[in-house]
């Protein structure tokens, strides 16, 4: 394992990306903090005296969900201002090169996509998506603001809730499997990037193993060392925006 001291650890990312086949790409909340996004964990995690943590649950949901849907309408309008930074990009052209690639996101923004990638897997929701707590009804909402807070169901008139995966709620299990066949089924798997995640989840943890198990080289990039940290193949303690470009661009 190295860390981020010379242009030698660089180099040694960009000779094992390329000519990668089969490339996986884990991100978190620190791919979308240089765009302006703030984290969950950070200082920037609190909003109107509220923490993240307090919000992103069905209890709170439950007991005032017009709060919570001035948070998320809040998240939106950040979301739609920013603009995906040089790390995004970076990563979109490693999809570019690989011949299978998939990226499974933490991160509830679309700025993965606005930035070109397009196989994209989103573990814990969509800003963008929304379902019904009365009818069966799920789809898009891009309206910034809110037409209404809380927003109600053109079919029904129930209540709308975000379609993400809150504190105490079950992951996706369509989007897990999805992401657990890549990492199963590929012939060859080359490459692990791990980027910008604390990397606190067990599931996290076990798709980067997973991806190891694989034959994969497991590179992590945060600027903090992270539960992962001793198992992974080269670590570069550096921001994602920083150091993606110098990997791919030279």
């Amino acid at each position: 394992m190295g860390t981020l001291k010379t242009h030698a650890e660089v180099s040694r990312v960009r000779e094992l990306l390329q000519g990668a086949k089969g490339i996986f790409v884990l991100t978190g909340a620190g791919a979308s903090a240089e765009s302006g996004i703030p984290t969950f964990r950070g200082a920037d995690g609190w909003w109107k005296k509220f923490r993240a943590e307090d919000l992103a649950t069905p209890q709170a949901f439950s007991e005032n969900p017009g709060l919570v849907w001035e948070w998320y309408d809040h998240r939106r309008r950040l979301v739609a201002e920013a603009s995906p930074n040089d790390g995004h990009k970076a990563l979109a052209k490693i999809e570019g090169s690989a011949e299978r690639f998939l990226l499974a996101t933490q991160n509830v923004d679309d700025l993965h996509e606005r930035a070109g990638n397009r196989n994209v897997e989103h573990v814990h929701g969509s800003l963008w998506r929304v379902r019904c707590t009365s009818c069966s009804y799920a789809g898009e909402l891009r309206d910034v603001p809110l037409p209404e807070t809380p927003p109600r169901c053109k079919a029904c008139r129930g209540l709308l809730r975000p379609d993400i995966v809150w504190f105490g709620e079950t992951l996706n299990l369509a989007v897990v499997q999805r992401i657990d066949d890549f990492l199963q089924k590929l012939p060859t798997l080359d490459a692990a990037l791990v980027v910008g995640t604390t990397a606190v989840f067990g599931y996290i943890q076990q798709w980067a193993l997973m991806a190891k198990q694989s034959g994969a080289a497991v590179i992590e990039i945060n600027p903090q060392e992270t539960p992962l940290t001793q198992v992974v193949d080269v670590a570069l303690r550096a921001k994602s925006a920083e150091v993606l470009p110098q990997i791919v661009d030279g």
